[in-house]
Formats: structure tokens, sequence, C-alpha cells
């Protein structure tokens, strides 16, 4: 995406800025003023660091002719701020902040699963490129360090807008350590990212959950506190379960398992309200639902392939080590371009 692609739609920021403006004019409610004022903050923030970066690609074309380490410089200091630019353009609705991730071990047993233990790897120092924080709430492992299933969140700001894409099946493409023929076998692991939501949101009856105890069980790892206070809680209207081991004491297991009980429990009831609203709709893109194959993995090419925008790399060892950005980002861009064709700003 080049900044000429987003001059459009600068335009209609600028109209939106004026409509605000003669809002204000208005007689108006002391909410009304609070959420118009916001938007209109937002609305100048994108425009002032629009600004920032084509002053910076003149900056930049001047310093080619006399000093390319200086031009080299500072199109990394444009790179940098134009990830920042992208990320303001997303509506407010998608800005939520920490995130709760599942992974679980599909198609391939044991190979499956070594395959969920790559991935919370690859997140887990992805996380740790961004400055964000790690906390396992629960995992089940199996001999070979592999996991059936991990159920992590992760802190940190913008968490939310950058892993969201994350969502879906992943496959591998390798020859496992299992297989002794050395033949490539495919392997399927899912991924799924719900944003932590606040008890305001999601009110939960003590009437309507069933909580047992039991001891934890597990290897362990470096990623995670033993205990046996381990804690699972039923929601009995929609017969989610929720189970919780790592945290120090049962009461600290049950507030964990609640927290990601409110994000499963948002999730269903943003998906139901939107099969109301659209129930004739066969098909919903880029909803990150846990049945799209989104990526796939091929270690004998060394190949990572985003099968959503037909995007291929040929670096899986950087990704699969936390780089991530050069995916998430052309992941960024493809919505933000979506959103630029069929709505103005948010």
């Amino acid at each position: 995406m080049k900044l000429q692609d987003l001059s459009r739609y600068m335009d209609s920021i600028r109209e939106r800025m004026k409509e605000l403006e003669n809002s204000f004019a208005e007689k108006l409610s002391a909410d009304e003023i609070k959420r118009l004022s916001k938007e209109y903050t937002r609305c100048q923030e994108i425009l002032e660091t629009y600004k920032k970066l084509l002053d910076l690609e003149e900056e930049i074309e001047l310093w080619k002719e006399e000093d390319m380490d200086e031009a080299m410089k500072l199109e990394r200091k444009k790179e940098k701020l134009f990830q920042q630019f992208l990320l303001l353009l997303l509506p407010e609705e998608k800005l939520r902040g920490n995130v709760i991730m599942e992974i679980r071990a599909g198609a391939g047993g044991e190979e499956a699963a070594l395959f969920a233990s790559d991935l919370f790897r690859m997140y887990y120092k992805y996380a740790e490129k961004k400055g964000w924080e790690v906390e396992i709430a629960s995992f089940n492992e199996t001999d070979l360090g592999g996991f059936k299933e991990i159920v992590f969140f992760v802190k940190g700001k913008d968490a939310f807008r950058r892993l969201k894409y994350e969502s879906g099946v992943h496959r591998v493409q390798r020859i496992p350590v299992t297989e002794s023929g050395g033949r490539i076998h495919t392997s399927t692991a899912t991924v799924a990212v719900l944003p932590e939501v606040e008890e305001v949101e999601i009110e939960i009856k003590p009437d309507d959950l069933k909580i047992e105890t039991f001891r934890a069980s597990g290897k362990g790892g470096q990623y995670v506190n033993k205990t046996e206070s381990a804690v699972r809680i039923t929601h009995i209207p929609t017969g989610i379960t929720v189970s919780c081991q790592n945290e120090r004491s049962q009461h600290q297991n049950k507030q964990t398992a609640l927290r990601i009980l409110r994000a499963r429990l948002y999730q269903l009831y943003k998906k139901k309200a939107q099969e109301e609203i659209s129930a004739e709709r066969k098909k919903q893109i880029g909803t990150g639902d846990r049945s799209e194959k989104i990526r796939t993995y091929n270690f004998p090419q060394n190949r990572v392939t985003d099968h959503r925008i037909n995007y291929t790399s040929y670096r899986l060892d950087e990704i699969l080590n936390g780089d991530l950005d050069e995916i998430i980002n052309k992941l960024l861009e493809k919505e933000l371009m979506d959103i630029m064709e069929n709505t103005k700003i948010a």
C-alpha cells in the first residue's frame, strides 16, 4: 500500500471533520460531546500522521541524491510510522487491547501436537519482540513436548489489533520426528484469538456455573507454574467448559477461568447476533472463523504462504522465531483497503 492510495480516503476524513465541527454548533448532551470529540481527535491524529509521512517521503527523495545511508535511515523511520498509521485507520470496534489465544492440535497426531507447540513458541517470541506479556492459563502436554491444547493471555498495546489475524487453521508440511521413512506429512493446528472483555460487557450468573476442582497434570516447562489447585468451570446454558491449572491458588485459577469464559461467551453472542442480522449470507469473509484454512508452513521449501491474501514468504525460520510483522502488516493493509473501498471513516 502506498500513501498515494490513501489520498481519497484522507479527503473523506477531512469531510468528516467538517461534519463534526458543524455538529458541535448544535445542542448536544455531555455524552454526545464526549463521543464526537473523541472521533474528532482521532481524525486529527490520522491527518497529522499522514502529513508527517508525506514530509518524510519528500525528505527521503532529497537524501537519495546526497547520502543513501541517511535515506535508508529515514526509510526505516517512515516504515515504522506507516505501520502505526495503518493501525490508526482501523475502526474503533477493532481496537481492543489484550487477547486470549487458544491453540489446539488438529489432524496429524503427535506431529500436530508438536506443530501446536511450534506455533505457541512463535507467538511467545513475537510477544517478546513487541514487549507484550504472555500468561499461560492451561495446557495439555504430550510426552514429546507437544501441546494437544494450550490457552494463554497476551497483554500489551495493539495485541488484539495484530494477533486477530491468526484465527483459523494453520497447516504444516514437513518430515515429522516420528517418521522413519523420510516422508513429508501434512498436519494442522487451530488457533483462536479472543478479545478479553470486561465484566460489565458479559454478565455471568453464578447459578449458571458448575465449578469443579481437580489435581493439575502435565510436565510443566519453562513457561508455566505447576499447581495442584486446578479449576474447571462449565457454563450450563451454553455447555462451554473452561479449565485453568497454572495459577498458584484455586481462587486465582477460578478468576482466570472466568476471564476466558467471558471472552468465549462474548464471541458466541457476537456470532449469533451476526447470524441473525444476515442469516442468508453463507460465507463470511475475514471473520477469523476457526474452520478457515489460513496459512501453510512448508519446511522443505522454507516457505510460508497466507492463503487469504495469496502472499508467500521464504523466511520460514525467521517467522517461526517470531518475525511475524511481514505477514501481519500485509493482512492489515488488505483489511484497510477493503474498509476504504466500502465505507467512510468509522
